[in-house]
């Protein structure tokens, strides 16, 4: 019999794998750049580099302790690392989680293949400290500056950064009306397109393509909106070698792809489909298409499943045999691709494509860290279809408990964050962490979440509050009503926006027995009144116009309904939390005291919202499946 999977297996081991890039150097080599956010460090983020292809080779961390690769904008951050190939070599611009500044150093590309990377100076400090904070940059060589996005002043700028001084203060070179970023070069360094957005509206509600001249100062024209605009999103504009610029858009109802000729100027849409090739932008950094130097390569979302297409310029759609449906981070280079990907046996890895002709591997996958479990004792993610709010279809991944379940087991429904998200395939190891105990779960893609169309991510627009907790109620239902969950052993956790829906759930449906809630919105009002920049007008449209709709909002807030709540609750938090001050924690955790109901609080004092350290997680995971075994009575 299958040993449960213990919890330094589960979390807390598996470094986080981000922004994958591809650079040529000496002779034509491929080298794979890419970030890893490691727990073991306190969630410290680095940088590491080696040959594509050479998944046998000791990556080189080109960024060691204690650099840690981290930008606060917009709390999120994102869009730490650019690189830009250099005389044979790379240069690397980066932003530090410790000093909020912008450094760079200079690499070598070797094309030996027993050679490795090696810098040619220290890292060079190119920006003073100070009230701001930078994200998203790319590199003009010609210009020899970084442009990015500085926050400043409760605003977003677009800011240049010349590559040869030192401690200098960014210059402004564009001020957007709120948001901003995205930002990407022509191929003749003569044009800049990046993306806008303001609020109240986020950024996949409404977002705008702007595209301006650059003169050979590097002196920003008069921009153009060139796409977008009220009631569409746009996402990760880039140019192709031609001058062609690509862009997804929804205005058909899907993030699809469309392409802009120079010497035509309107827009085309190659490549309509009923699927996604984009995902909400929460941070900076993200990447769903790539161009390999002969075709174009796109991430693409169907029924919360992705696959990997090849475009043709002339609309063909070819689908690139490979195993993974869980892709991102796509970047590609020299008919090489790379993205970060998993599917629901094999954990996060990298993926390197070989594209050419003739090539003998096509694909290679090399995990973050090996899997602990044999492939027979995992639980595979199954597509489970219900009617949840207004009786709509609606989509959740059921796992089923591990070995051969005889009867209804507990069930744990998970509410994702966001709540613009969506609840992956990839093989989760803290799922399995439970599944290797007996239950079954649930990861729910309420009304909301994104990967299937504008109209699905739209069912929650007003509705936060109510369709996420019908639907999440609906799923559990639904798994009692097929023998498979135990109506007296349901619980639900969640974090941030889905610690809201988790909190929601047990105050407004009578389906749940027992709850845990990480960094959870307990007040929406609070929220409305006290949160960061980014979201501070994202619940005009998930609940209603603040402060006209106060009532709204106070019908919705669980804090405003805790005697509602009858059953056990547990709360983790993190006291340098800016997105959920501690404050509503503590005040949800009292008030359910107040009427008798049992509740634990663990806080940590050097946590923020999302939990980085190897040590958080594991307590979070095991304190909450104690927690769930004892208020369940499933100690025996």
């Amino acid at each position: 019999m299958q040993q449960p999977l213990p919890s330094q297996s589960a979390v807390g081991k598996v470094p986080a794998l981000k922004e994958p890039q591809l650079l040529e150097g000496r002779d034509g080599a491929i080298w794979l750049l890419w970030l890893e956010q490691r727990p073991h460090e306190q969630g410290r983020t680095t940088a590491l580099i080696r040959r594509f292809g050479d998944v046998e080779a000791t990556p080189t961390e080109v960024t060691p302790q204690p650099i840690n690769l981290r930008s606060r904008v917009h709390d999120y951050g994102g869009g730490v690392l650019a690189a830009a190939e250099q005389n044979n070599g790379v240069l690397l611009v980066w932003i530090d989680g410790q000093d909020g500044c912008l450094w760079s150093q200079n690499w070598s590309l070797p094309g030996a293949d027993n050679e490795a990377p090696t810098p040619h100076a220290p890292p060079r400090r190119l920006t003073q400290p100070g009230e701001w904070q930078l994200a998203d940059g790319v590199i003009d060589l010609r210009r020899n500056r970084w442009i990015g996005v500085r926050e400043i002043n409760g605003g977003d700028q677009l800011v240049e950064v010349t590559l040869q001084a030192t401690d200098q203060e960014p210059v402004l070179l564009h001020q957007p009306a709120d948001f901003a970023g995205y930002a990407c070069l022509s191929p003749d360094g003569g044009q800049l397109a990046w993306v806008e957005w303001q609020q109240p509206a986020m950024p996949w509600d409404s977002s705008q393509l702007l595209c301006a001249s650059l003169d050979a100062a590097g002196t920003l024209g008069r921009p153009q909106t060139v796409a977008g605009g009220a009631g569409v999103s746009v996402f990760q504009p880039q140019w192709l070698p031609s001058g062609a610029l690509l862009v997804a858009e929804d205005s058909s109802g899907w993030w699809n792809l469309m392409l802009r000729d120079p010497a035509t100027e309107p827009w085309s849409r190659p490549w309509p489909m009923q699927a996604e090739t984009a995902m909400p932008q929460w941070i900076y950094g993200m990447s769903t298409t790539a161009w390999t130097g002969e075709h174009l390569l796109a991430a693409v979302c169907r029924d919360g499943r992705w696959q990997l297409n090849q475009l043709g310029l002339d609309g063909a759609v070819e689908t690139i045999d490979q195993p993974f449906d869980d892709l991102a981070g796509l970047r590609a280079r020299n008919g090489c691709a790379v993205a970060i990907a998993s599917n629901s046996i094999t954990g996060q890895g990298l993926l390197e494509l070989d594209l050419r002709p003739g090539a003998a591997t096509p694909w290679r996958h090399t995990p973050a860290v090996a899997s602990p479990l044999p492939i027979e004792a995992i639980s595979v993610a199954e597509p489970l279809w219900f009617e949840g709010h207004q009786r709509v279809r609606t989509h959740a991944w059921y796992y089923p408990p591990a070995g051969a379940p005889t009867g209804p087991a507990p069930l744990l429904v998970k509410s994702h964050s966001g709540p613009t998200a969506m609840a992956r395939r990839g093989l989760n190891l803290a799922i399995q962490y439970w599944t290797s105990r007996g239950w079954g779960v649930v990861d729910v893609n309420y009304g909301g979440s994104t990967g299937f169309g504008r109209a699905y991510r739209e069912r929650l627009n007003g509705g936060w509050g109510d369709v996420d907790v019908q639907d999440c109620a609906a799923a559990a239902r639904a798994l009692i009503a097929a023998g498979k969950a135990h109506p007296e052993q349901i619980a639900i956790e969640g974090g941030s926006a889905g610690g809201f829906t988790t909190l929601a759930c047990l105050c407004f449906t009578d389906v749940f027995r027992v709850g845990a809630c990480r960094y959870a919105v307990c007040d929406l009002t609070a929220m409305a009144e006290d949160t960061h920049r980014f979201e501070a007008r994202y619940l005009d449209g998930l609940v209603g116009s603040w402060p006209s709709e106060r009532a709204l909002y106070n019908a919705r807030s669980p804090l405003q309904h805790a005697d509602r709540i009858r059953c056990p609750v547990l709360f983790f938090q993190g006291m340098e939390d800016k997105v959920v001050p501690p404050e509503q924690t503590e005040r949800m955790a009292a008030a359910l005291r107040a009427n008798g109901i049992p509740v634990e609080v663990c806080l940590f004092e050097n946590e923020g919202h999302g939990f980085r350290n190897q040590t958080t997680q594991i307590q979070v995971l095991e304190g909450t499946e104690t927690f769930f075994r004892h208020q369940l009575a499933l100690d025996g």
